[in-house]
């Protein structure tokens, strides 16, 4: 069973890396092991061929490859209750919500627990400064599929389809972000991309990136 295990996520990620190379992408997880990858990662492990951060952990891991303008595709299976986020032009330490772009939220949107948050926080959504569109999420232990285009000052986020973020974060109000809380990395032109775990076992597979 573990070798068959093992040669199923061997074909999977071989086909994705192929279907990825013919679009221009370029695969940044081998589903193996954490090879080009940098920050905290003993808070994560690979399960079944898929990045996790460990239960009670947390911390931002990278791809070690700065990148400026960049679209980014992947998998993502949210567990119940579910928080973590995707780093976008992160510097490679400090709080990616502030100190890098921005955290692209990574969230279980209809776990009663997070039922009354600010519309910001949402999974997608430009962490404090811009809410993305809900509704569009696949029923938990379920794999959906992410793209997120970088370019400039712009980030559009599609979740299983839908767009459910396209915005332009030069023109965000600063003067009405979540808590009043300073943005400083917000206009940062290039930086690393990853994952921001806080604490929750949610999954990212089939990670590859093209630049633009």
């Amino acid at each position: 069973m573990r070798l068959l295990n093992s040669l199923l996520v061997t074909l999977a990620f071989t086909a994705t890396a192929s279907f990825a190379a013919d679009e221009g992408f370029t695969s940044i997880f081998n589903g193996n092991d954490f090879t080009g990858w940098a920050g905290p990662i003993d808070n994560y492990e690979i399960k079944d061929g898929a990045i996790a951060c460990k239960a009670g952990k947390g911390g931002t891991i990278y791809f070690n490859k700065e990148l400026t303008d960049f679209t980014v595709r992947l998998e993502i299976k949210l567990s119940p209750g579910g928080n973590n986020g995707l780093a976008i032009r992160y510097p490679g330490t400090g709080d990616t919500a502030y100190v890098g772009m921005c955290e692209l939220q990574v969230l279980d949107d209809n776990a009663p627990k997070y039922a009354k948050l600010d519309e910001r926080q949402y999974h997608g959504s430009a962490y404090g400064m811009v809410a993305a569109k809900r509704g569009h999420q696949k029923p938990v232990g379920e794999w959906n599929v992410e793209e997120v285009t970088v370019k400039g000052s712009t980030i559009k986020v599609v979740l299983n389809g839908v767009t459910i973020l396209d915005t332009d974060l030069s023109k965000v109000d600063m003067a009405n972000v979540m808590a009043h809380k300073a943005h400083p990395g917000k206009d940062r032109t290039k930086g690393f991309f990853g994952f921001a775990g806080h604490n929750d076992p949610i999954q990212f597979r089939n990670i590859s990136i093209k630049k633009l």
